[in-house]
């Protein structure tokens, strides 16, 4: 990254500028550099979001510093004039993504890893099944999606749903069991 800063430099220097080489290259690699660390960090994070994140920092040691303990949240959003969840996003933006991989805990023997703490408890062919149904019923149309929902989820009568769409029982009950068919189908 330094080499293609100096790339730069050469490319872009000329005589007519009264400085050395160095002096107008120094700076170029530098900001050569520092743009690929900013940019390629391994979460993107805006600059003017960086630029609170620091002055945040900036303001806490200052704040420490004038009354002997460590700032409130509140008091630094005071003295900046910023809101307080501006200053935690910024403060998260900046910090350090853990991997849940982590070893959180280990007496020599078991290890906990930040993984087994946020788990989901739910196994996971549940939750696939759980997702299929749900896509099967989103793909039934319209009328047939209300029917299922309000006999198996709200739990009204053929008859109930008859009188408020205005169609006879028999036609709720053929729609229904069209629409059962039809999920079957999907869910094999």
């Amino acid at each position: 990254v330094g080499c293609l800063g100096l790339v730069n430099a050469i490319d872009n220097f000329d005589l007519s500028y009264d400085v050395k080489l160095s002096t107008y290259a120094v700076p170029m690699i530098l900001g050569e550099i520092k743009r690929y660390l900013r940019d390629n960090h391994s979460l993107r994070v805006s600059r003017s979001v960086k630029d609170l994140a620091y002055s945040v920092l900036k303001e806490k040691e200052s704040l420490t510093n004038k009354l002997g303990r460590d700032p409130s949240i509140e008091e630094i959003s005071n003295s900046l004039g910023i809101s307080i969840s501006n200053i935690a996003n910024s403060l998260d933006a900046i910090s350090t993504p853990v991997s849940i991989f982590e070893p959180i805990y280990s007496d020599g023997g078991d290890t906990i890893y930040l993984y087994d703490q946020i788990a989901c408890k739910e196994s996971n062919k549940d939750l696939d099944i759980n997702l299929a149904v749900e896509d099967a019923i989103n793909n039934l149309d319209k009328r047939s999606r209300k029917i299922i929902e309000e006999r198996y989820v709200i739990g009204k009568t053929q008859m109930e749903i008859a009188n408020e769409l205005g169609i006879s029982q028999a036609q709720i009950s053929r729609l229904e069991k069209d629409a059962i068919k039809s999920l079957k189908k999907v869910l094999k």
